[in-house]
């Protein structure tokens, strides 16, 4: 494969038994594949953002087909909410100081580009665990003492798979778990913002954390970003990236593995952490 050619398509291996390929105009997947397929050999030359876009975007979608749609989520409650955002807490919360570390690594193996976005990241991302905590206090919860008690099992997954990232010995993985979350966010639209604060209080404001990360916040253009650079890395980075994209969005769209509460269940869970009505 040469350099021309390596740039009007850009292949990556998601899983043992997925191939994924894009060009500028289209994406599919290949499942499985003949070994004499010209995409089976590795990538060379540079990355083209709009390509690379298609590809990491297709990975998003792959996993997403590759999530069974038995198990819908159920219906939206108040005390729903409060578990997202719960989740939404340690997720954010766990971002500045792992981007700080990943920056770090990525400066010892002087890949001062990687590094400098790192620590962007790892800057932009202070702060946004607090606007979870002032919307689950405003939905009438202790919620300090409730995000110390607490982490839904999905998102100690996410966290989990985050901190392995960055600490591997190449962690250019968590730039394909970034980009899987910022991207995700965007599926979040003013209708379905709207849609959650009809289900709550006039006077109730629980949308901050969400808002954020949403098509109304910073993340479109944090998606730009990742995409560019993204792009530069090299083919077998670019490769990893990809995949590291695919296994975040795999956890971003399945079910809890404890399967979701039933709605009495979490006001039992969440009761203890009630707060008197007279205080919000």
């Amino acid at each position: 494969m040469n350099t021309t050619a390596s740039t009007e398509a850009e292949w990556a291996t998601i899983a043992p038994d997925k191939l994924l390929i894009a060009t500028k105009t289209k994406v599919w997947l290949e499942s499985p594949w003949s070994s004499s397929d010209r995409f089976t050999q590795p990538m060379t030359g540079r990355g083209n953002a709009a390509i690379t876009s298609k590809l990491l975007d297709g990975a998003m979608a792959a996993a997403k087909m590759a999530i069974s749609a038995a198990e819908k989520p159920p219906k939206l409650t108040p005390h729903r909410l409060v578990w997202q955002l719960t989740g939404a807490y340690h997720i954010s919360h766990s971002t500045p100081n792992l981007m700080e570390e990943a920056g770090q690594r990525f400066a010892q193996a002087l890949r001062h580009d990687l590094s400098n976005w790192a620590y962007d990241k790892a800057r932009k991302e202070i702060g946004h665990d607090r606007l979870a905590l002032l919307d689950i206090e405003s939905l009438g919860y202790q919620a300090e003492e409730l995000v110390n008690s607490l982490i839904p099992p999905a998102a100690k997954i996410l966290v989990d798979y985050f901190q392995r990232s960055v600490q591997d010995v190449d962690p250019i993985d968590c730039v394909g778990y970034v980009y899987a979350l910022e991207r995700m966010s965007l599926g979040a639209k003013p209708e379905h913002i709207q849609q959650i604060e009809n289900l709550l209080p006039p006077e109730v404001n629980a949308t901050r954390c969400l808002k954020e990360h949403s098509s109304l916040g910073s993340d479109g253009r944090h998606v730009a970003e990742n995409v560019d650079i993204i792009a530069r890395l090299s083919t077998s980075e670019r490769d990893r990236v990809i995949r590291a994209c695919y296994e975040t969005a795999l956890l971003l769209f399945s079910p809890p593995p404890e399967g979701y509460w039933l709605e009495r269940q979490l006001e039992t869970i969440l009761g203890p952490f009630k707060l008197p009505k007279e205080v919000y």
